[in-house]
């Protein structure tokens, strides 16, 4: 067991796979002698050697095009998209290739491949560094979509995307790389796929958050304790496929429902897990769901704090929650 940051865990279960799988490779621009845009593949290449952490040219259709290659041919690669925001170039191969392969075989041919790449703000990154885009693979049957919040779950999920025999895309959050360290196992070891975790047991109102905001909503529902609302905070983790029993089952009992991300509000993941709740728990509801979002503009520099869905946004919405 070590300390470790959300950097050093990712790295720790990238080393286990590919220690305990000779057909774990790793692929994507400098992440070989660079050791990656954040240090997450630093020294991977020297203990594993350059045909099996391979540096690309600078072309997202073409690593993931490659990686599509290598797991239909019996590989597990882990592509590295340096920014979420940069994954775009790629993005018919992985919807429209390996999302479906396994549909259009009948599942003969399996793609099991992940998908790494950081995402969201809080670096003052910019439009072009700070995007949110889960929603556009939430929405493409055939993918799987994780985003871990904290350095344990992100090696157990990362480990278990490798071992999963479905295209993953895994989406870690920057804002969170470095930002705080934890008791992680320096074994290997899993953390299920399509398991949230209730991080905040509550009584008042149900708050489902995943990666950096899931630290700014425990902040809010600490906020608005004071003021006596008990507010219950659920971690997703896996994206996609949803956990949303774990999710109506606290609504149930709370009876309010705040959902938080990052991604702009419109179309946004938010929406289906507002749509999903009112399905299954209406008549438990007591008060109309919430979104607290980014909102529908590109990702602004200078106006960074004002955009991200940040505490002094969400505390007031639970307040508003729990008094409606």
């Amino acid at each position: 067991m070590s300390e470790m940051n959300l950097v050093q865990a990712i790295q720790s279960g990238l080393r286990n796979a590919m220690r305990e799988d000779q057909d774990v490779v790793l692929i994507g621009e400098d992440i070989g002698k660079l050791g990656g845009v954040f240090r997450v593949t630093q020294g991977l290449q020297e203990e594993f050697g350059a045909d099996r952490v391979l540096d690309t040219p600078l072309s997202e259709t073409g690593i993931l095009g490659v990686a599509i290659g290598m797991a239909l041919h019996g590989l597990r690669p882990v592509s590295e998209i340096q920014f979420a925001d940069f994954i775009y170039p790629g993005f018919d191969q992985l919807v429209n290739e390996a999302a479906k392969y396994r549909y259009r075989t009948a599942s003969e041919l399996h793609v099991p491949m992940v998908v790494r790449t950081p995402y969201g703000g809080g670096i003052r990154g910019g439009q072009y560094h700070s995007q949110s885009p889960e929603s556009l693979f939430i929405h493409t049957a055939g993918l799987k979509v994780v985003c871990p919040s904290n350095p344990h779950d992100a090696k157990g999920l990362l480990i278990q995307s490798i071992l999963d025999d479905d295209p993953v895309v895994f989406f870690e959050p920057k804002r969170v790389y470095r930002a705080l360290k934890m008791e992680v196992p320096d074994e290997a070891y899993t953390v299920p796929l399509s398991e949230a975790k209730i991080v905040r047991p509550g009584e008042h109102v149900t708050c489902v958050a995943w990666g950096a905001m899931l630290f700014e909503a425990l902040s809010a529902a600490d906020e608005v304790r004071k003021q006596g609302v008990d507010v219950e905070v659920i971690d997703l983790r896996t994206l996609w496929p949803l956990d949303i029993d774990t999710v109506v089952n606290s609504v149930k009992k709370t009876g309010r429902f705040v959902v938080v991300h990052e991604a702009p509000r419109t179309c946004g993941f938010g929406g289906e897990l507002v749509t999903l709740v009112v399905e299954r728990a209406f008549l438990h509801l007591e008060a109309p769901p919430v979104r607290v979002t980014g909102f529908d503009t590109p990702f602004p520099l200078t106006h960074e704090r004002e955009y991200l869905p940040l505490a002094h946004r969400i505390a007031p919405a639970l307040l508003q929650t729990a008094r409606y």
